[in-house]
């Protein structure tokens, strides 16, 4: 099966750096809405046969474009919400970013014990976008199209894909309406590309304003977390 893990277009939240993460969540800004419209030419090509999107406002906004272009419906999985925030909700400051990435890329790397504080942990985020992936694997389905979330995308990806590590995921950003593919079945995933370059290709340089789940997050990855 051929994974699109598309994040949400541009928020209000994302330009004031905010972890905004509960639902149902803002709306997109103007921009986000363009970027939505751009993605049904973007992915043109791609063989589409369903769309699933979590249950905040800005993804089901920015599968919209894509929705009407491949005459599918967009199914609403609470799996593919983001990672919640727990205490750290509507902050911005560096070090309520600083926390939440690290807790965020420590399940990347395993270790899925860890809790966010005020939040869940990583057993729970991860098994929830699993099940996910697992319907959709289940009916038969060749390519898929995941609406989900800058943190949720990076961290999932680089834990279940083969040839990612959580240091990868950390370091490389998601701008909105970036696109991650895996190809793979069950428990054996490989990423092809990240944000439109194969993997192992040039680092991706940030030009738009997409909040701190899309950002490089280098530094905040403990020694040893890669794998």
């Amino acid at each position: 099966m051929r994974l699109l893990l598309i994040r949400h277009g541009q928020t209000p939240s994302n330009i004031k750096g905010l972890l905004d993460t509960a639902v149902p969540g803002p709306e997109l800004t103007r921009l986000g809405h363009e970027q939505a419209r751009a993605l049904p030419s973007a992915l043109a090509e791609e063989p589409i046969e369903a769309l699933y999107a979590s249950t905040a406002i800005r993804t089901q906004l920015t599968a919209s474009p894509l929705a009407g272009s491949t005459r599918l419906d967009v199914g609403i999985r609470d799996g593919l919400r983001e990672i919640s925030a727990g205490e750290y909700e509507m902050l911005g400051d560096g070090e309520s970013i600083a926390v939440y990435l690290r807790t965020v890329f420590a399940w990347t790397a395993g270790e899925l014990d860890r809790r966010m504080p005020g939040g869940p942990d990583g057993f729970e985020t991860f098994g929830r976008f699993d099940d996910v992936v697992a319907e959709a694997e289940a009916e038969g389905l060749g390519t898929v199209a995941l609406f989900s979330h800058g943190a949720m995308i990076r961290s999932w990806a680089g834990a279940r894909a083969k040839n990612l590590d959580a240091e990868f995921a950390a370091r490389n950003i998601l701008s909105n309406t970036g696109v991650v593919v895996l190809e793979g079945s069950g428990s054996t995933w490989e990423a092809v590309t990240w944000m439109g370059e194969a993997v192992g290709g040039p680092a991706v340089e940030d030009t738009l304003a997409d909040g701190p789940a899309g950002d490089s997050a280098a530094g905040v990855v403990e020694p040893g977390s890669g794998r």
